[in-house]
């Protein structure tokens, strides 16, 4: 059937448009002057209902930005939001003073400030940006940050970048607030923290269907949809594709606090680069992809017409989302926004396969920290018994390499995010292995997962947990290098 076109209003109709997020043309270029990124607000349509939103997009209404490595990040950040806000340029590796934090690194811009980035970018890969201030990451104020080779110009591959979203009508500060309501009544009746071991019915086995496993707490918010590319499944993006062309899907999950399973139905893909870092490929068809993290999948498209849908299925639940790749006759079927089976927890199966083509050089920690994740009633999450500003950082020196466990101590998973550095996962529960390079990993609920880093970055770094209202609950500390 023929798609319908979302009647988006005012700025949102730039946004509504599925084709390429990004210009043809080479943007920063070593002579060129800084780009400009505006934080505006937009009104994007979400189950035929008008609901506002942010973006970040060029003056030519581009979301977010393309660049080619070896270039410099030339950017002027331009808030035109009507309240104060930062942008953090997730995956990259900055001076930390460009990192974005506020109150760490500068501070928030107010309304109608503009501030000027400049730092190389040595690494390509699939980054993205979003805000670091107070909950308007919620409202989808994040956009796309691609690196390019400069060899892919001229490659037979298309990319197709998509960012991944939950969404609520409800005000984000509403929603924390409902949580630590909630929060408090479930510890008064359980006498503990509010999602104590065993919370909640028993999950899915990990084959998705099958066997209970033992429960975890998966949710923490129940959302009205999700999004990718802003759209529901009622009306999909859709991506135009060539009969037997060659495609590299550039996932982003920007949501606030959902895992999914990547689910390529009738494809199979190769999975190439986790969080912009390329990895031994992994052949499959559906991959566990947790907050904030970045999958880079090549697919080989049949040599015939058609229409092939990619969802986003929510962890423990059968609600998905998607888009489609399609050829220019290809026939688009209507698609059901519920699977027929509930997904499964996303745990560290992926992980546990993953190695990096680009591993950290072998040598012994100099300095090994244990972070232990828990929390207390009230939605009070903790990094080693402390929240966010009452926390004792974790100190590095430069030059050495750095371990850190993480053990969670509580019935929920947490991607945990290193700022200004890439790691390389080296444990799960005690069972070392050269895993991937990445920047966030998921730590599961009672679990406990090691990471190594060369400390090569001098300055105050963020590390968090990327479920955004588990920060916004206290679960930051930061990582200082001695002077």
């Amino acid at each position: 059937m023929k798609l319908s076109r979302r009647h988006f209003l005012g700025a949102a109709a730039a946004a509504a448009v599925a084709p390429s997020l990004f210009p043809s043309r080479p943007t920063l270029a070593e002579a060129a002057p800084a780009i400009t990124l505006r934080v505006e607000r937009r009104v994007i349509e979400v189950l035929g209902r008008a609901a506002g939103a942010y973006a970040i997009r060029q003056p030519d209404g581009t979301l977010g930005l393309a660049a080619r490595v070896g270039e410099r990040f030339r950017v002027r950040l331009d808030n035109r939001a009507g309240e104060p806000t930062l942008i953090h340029w997730h995956g990259l590796i900055p001076p930390w003073q460009q990192d974005g934090v506020p109150g760490l690194s500068q501070p928030a811009l107010a309304p109608g400030e503009h501030h000027e980035y400049d730092f190389p970018l040595p690494l390509a890969g699939s980054y993205w940006m979003h805000s670091h201030y107070e909950l308007q990451e919620q409202q989808s104020l994040a956009a796309p940050l691609i690196v390019r080779e400069p060899a892919e110009a001229s490659a037979d591959l298309q990319d197709v970048v998509v960012m991944l979203h939950d969404f609520s009508f409800r005000d984000p500060a509403e929603i924390l607030a409902g949580l630590g309501r909630a929060n408090e009544r479930a510890a008064g009746s359980t006498g503990s923290g509010g999602h104590g071991m065993g919370h909640g019915a028993p999950q899915p086995s990990p084959g998705g269907h099958g066997a209970a496993a033992p429960a975890v707490h998966l949710h923490d918010v129940e959302y009205d949809a999700f999004l990718a590319d802003d759209r529901t499944l009622d009306d999909p993006a859709v991506h135009r594709v060539e009969v037997g062309g060659r495609v590299r899907l550039r996932l982003i999950n920007a949501a606030a606090a959902t895992n999914f399973w990547i689910d390529l139905e009738a494809l199979s893909g190769r999975l190439v680069a986790v969080d912009g870092v390329p990895v031994e490929p992994t052949e499959g068809g559906r991959f566990e992809f947790a907050i904030a993290q970045r999958l880079d999948i090549l697919l080989e498209l049949p040599r015939e017409e058609g229409a092939w849908p990619v969802f986003a299925v929510r962890e423990g639940d059968s609600l998905r989302t998607g888009f489609v790749l399609a050829t220019k006759n290809g026939r688009i079927a209507r698609l059901d926004g519920r699977t027929e089976h509930p997904a499964a927890p996303v745990a560290l199966g992926l992980e546990r396969r993953l190695r990096s083509r680009r591993p950290l050089t072998p040598r012994p920690a100099d300095r090994r920290h244990v972070v232990t994740i828990t929390e207390m009633p009230g939605y009070v999450w903790m990094l080693n018994g402390a929240v966010h500003g009452q926390h004792a950082p974790l100190q590095v020196r430069d030059g050495e390499r750095v371990e850190i466990e993480f053990v969670d101590r509580t019935s929920m998973a947490h991607p945990m995010h290193l700022h200004g550095h890439h790691f390389q996962v080296v444990a799960i529960d005690g069972t070392p292995f050269q895993g991937a390079v990445r920047d966030t990993v998921l730590v599961p609920a009672g679990g406990r997962v090691t990471i190594a880093f060369d400390a090569a970055n001098p300055g105050r770094w963020a590390l968090h947990c990327h479920h955004l209202y588990h920060m916004a609950g206290g679960m930051m500390t930061t990582v200082e290098y001695e002077s």
